[in-house]
């Protein structure tokens, strides 16, 4: 009975979320709520709904003044002189321009967010391709390629989804695959560099390379912009950036404590008057508060289904279907097939839906949850995300770069599949899971 009543508030919760009848958020409480009281915990519903939310809410924390941080040294200009450097440093050389194109969106997208990754990279960079006559669908390839890689961040969305609903500790999910990172932005540029050789040697075959250098080319801010903007901050700023990275990333403190330190020194150094300070945070207060609701919800989710047993019910029956020789295989199928699952689920109907019940099916087997949300990040809205038509982020670069949807899944899609396999094998060879 518990697993029937489970496996129908899961697929209630996706067929929600993936209609887009109701929002993630209506979904996630809703629905489980309406289950636990068919399941007769309707008294210790207040208690179940706790204990979830006290799982999640480090991971929330840690999402709200990751967004603020990053959105205030945006808002500072710590970028800007970043952006017009590397456009600078292209020219009028294809290689040059393509790899440049990979190493500023990987720089922008420190904030987490493909949106921002897109508005600032695609603006800047687009007129080079304009004037040599590149091929677009190359920039929205490596554009996607960087952004998808850099999207496993422990402030990105999936890695926070994962995090949040397998209650998982952020650092300890995510440091492991610190070198995985690396290894998958060492292949972006590989696979930018040779894909710049190729439009080198198409334009040369046309006879379209200029032959005399282009300028270079700046976003042009407004004036709103322009008084947000610190320049006499940011050798300050990047050294607070890369000190709240270090720290984080070494484990010196929580995620969510790191990030709020790093909040209240971005806010004093850069806008000391509290007029401003409120002006910011209320500037980047409606993305956060979102997401953040979605985790809290993912909380309230997971806590009532695992509360009341269906979770367990669900796992012990698909247990019988499973073979236990197979299930040490499980991470890494689900690593070779994360980044396709981009284009069946969105993060939170899969990170938040999905991703639990995989994880208890595998831990009846005995397999580490650790283990399978690793495995997810491989792909599953990280490389898989900019040409997911479940993200609204994948239309806003489409259109940006003026290229076709279809084109660009046709041209990117071999790509970023590539990309989550070497992270997945380089995850292999580093002991992460089992091949």
């Amino acid at each position: 009975m518990l697993a029937v009543l489970g496996l129908l508030t899961v697929v209630l919760v996706l067929g929600l979320i993936l209609t887009r009848v109701t929002t993630p958020l209506v979904a996630l409480i809703l629905v489980p709520v309406a289950a636990a009281v068919v399941a007769g915990a309707a008294a210790e519903l207040g208690t179940l709904v706790t204990s979830g939310i006290t799982q999640t809410a480090p991971v929330a924390a840690t999402f709200i003044f990751a967004i603020l941080f990053f959105g205030i040294l945006t808002d500072a200009g710590m970028l800007d002189p970043i952006v017009d450097r590397i456009v600078h440093l292209a020219g009028a050389d294809p290689v040059r321009i393509v790899v440049g194109s990979a190493v500023l969106a990987a720089i922008v997208h420190l904030d987490g967010s493909g949106a921002v990754t897109f508005l600032v990279t695609i603006p800047a960079v687009l007129p080079l391709y304009e004037r040599l006559r590149m091929d677009k669908r190359v920039l929205a390839c490596v554009v996607a390629m960087s952004a998808g890689v850099m999207n496993m961040l422990p402030w990105g969305g999936p890695t926070l989804r994962a995090a949040a609903s397998l209650h998982l500790p952020l650092g300890e999910l995510f440091g492991p695959l610190v070198p995985v990172l690396a290894v998958g932005m060492a292949a972006v540029m590989a696979i930018a560099f040779w894909l710049g050789r190729g439009e080198s040697k198409r334009l040369a075959r046309i006879g379209a390379v200029l032959d005399r250098p282009v300028g270079p080319t700046t976003r042009t801010l407004t004036d709103g912009e322009r008084g947000l903007r610190r320049p006499r901050m940011l050798w300050l700023n990047l050294a607070l950036t890369a000190t709240v990275l270090v720290v984080m990333i070494a484990s010196l403190a929580p995620p969510a404590v790191v990030f709020m330190l790093g909040t209240v020194v971005a806010l004093t150094i850069n806008y000391p008057k509290a007029s401003e300070q409120r002006a910011r945070i209320d500037a980047h207060a409606t993305s956060a508060l979102m997401m953040a609701a979605i985790l809290l919800a993912a909380g309230a989710f997971t806590g009532i289904m695992r509360g009341t047993g269906m979770l367990t019910a669900m796992a012990t029956a698909a247990v019988d279907v499973v073979p236990a020789g197979m299930a040490t295989h499980i991470p890494f199928a689900l690593g070779l097939l994360s980044m396709p699952l981009s284009l069946m689920f969105d993060p939170d109907s899969f990170y938040l839906g999905v991703l639990p019940v995989v994880a208890e099916v595998a831990g009846t087997l005995g397999v580490p949850a650790m283990q399978v949300g690793q495995a997810a990040l491989m792909g599953q809205m990280t490389t898989g995300f900019p040409v997911s038509p479940l993200t609204p982020a994948t239309f806003l670069l489409v259109g940006l770069t003026g290229v076709d949807l279809a084109e660009h899944q046709r041209f990117t899609v071999k790509y970023l599949f590539l990309l989550s396999v070497v992270m997945t094998m380089t995850a292999v060879l580093l002991g992460l899971f089992p091949l």
